[in-house]
């Protein structure tokens, strides 16, 4: 018995790897509490380098990098993904004093994402994020994004 869950799972991750070798580079755009212009490129195995440059309601403007892990969903329909991702973010940040500051935090990612057979890909996802300078500029913030992407 086993043997046979062994098999199983390795014939999953080998599935989940090959769809994983097969990802597109993206561009499209993240709606969230402003907007940012979004890029992914595939990186090794299954994972990817998402950029994005953001311009929000605050004032603040940031450059984001997200180096995701992706997971095949397929068991749910075709297309579908889930990713996790973690990585640096810097910019202008508005510290509501009529000043800005330069800003350099770090931010998280989690999210589900859906490749339609032609070259479109919609995602939802959750990113929270921690300023680390200026000192205490706001600590944790968080939000929910919803990208649109083409894939090519």
């Amino acid at each position: 018995m086993k043997k046979l869950f062994l098999t199983v799972a390795l014939l999953i991750a080998i599935t989940s790897f090959t769809q994983a070798q097969t990802m597109d580079k993206a561009i499209g755009i993240r709606a969230t509490n402003g907007a940012e212009l979004s890029f992914q490129n595939p990186l090794s195995g299954s994972t990817r380098l998402e950029v994005d440059l953001g311009l929000y309601h605050s004032g603040s403007f940031f450059l984001t990098g997200i180096h995701q892990w992706v997971f095949d969903l397929s068991s749910l329909s075709n297309g579908f993904n889930w990713y996790v991702g973690l990585g640096p973010q810097l910019g202008i940040w508005d510290n509501g004093n009529n000043n800005s500051d330069f800003g350099l935090g770090v931010a998280a990612q989690i999210g589900l994402e859906y490749n339609f057979n032609i070259p479109l890909q919609l995602s939802l996802d959750y990113r929270p994020g921690w300023m680390i300078i200026p000192n205490g500029a706001g600590g944790m913030w968080d939000g929910v994004a919803l990208g649109i992407r083409y894939r090519f």
